[in-house]
């Protein structure tokens, strides 16, 4: 990924730890359903600051849980290390995947 910024981050300070909602800035709004599954990507819980691969690998690393929604964003995640390819799931073809440090 170039250093423009096409990911959200939105951190949420929770307690103890600090979830971070990690998304494509153009899923924003969107909703997708595959047989029970439904994915809504609201802007509310998503849309945070504008983020470049760097500012989400660091938020990933102090992060104790995350949510990743997106090609980009389940891809940084992935090159990164922070999940496995058999822990995404795709709902109607968008990526979808969850950290959880315990």
């Amino acid at each position: 990924m170039n250093t423009q910024k096409k990911i959200y981050i939105k951190k949420y300070e929770l307690g103890s730890g600090i979830m971070v909602a990690v998304c494509d800035t153009e899923l924003i709004g969107k909703s997708f359903e595959d047989n029970e599954l439904v994915l809504k990507i609201t802007e509310s819980f998503y849309k945070g600051e504008e983020a470049t691969e760097n500012e989400v690998v660091r938020s990933l690393k102090h992060a104790t849980i995350a949510n990743l929604v997106g090609e980009r964003a389940v891809k940084c995640a992935l090159d990164n290390g922070f999940i496995e390819e058999n822990n995404v799931i795709f709902v109607a073809g968008v990526p979808h995947a969850q950290i959880v440090k315990i």
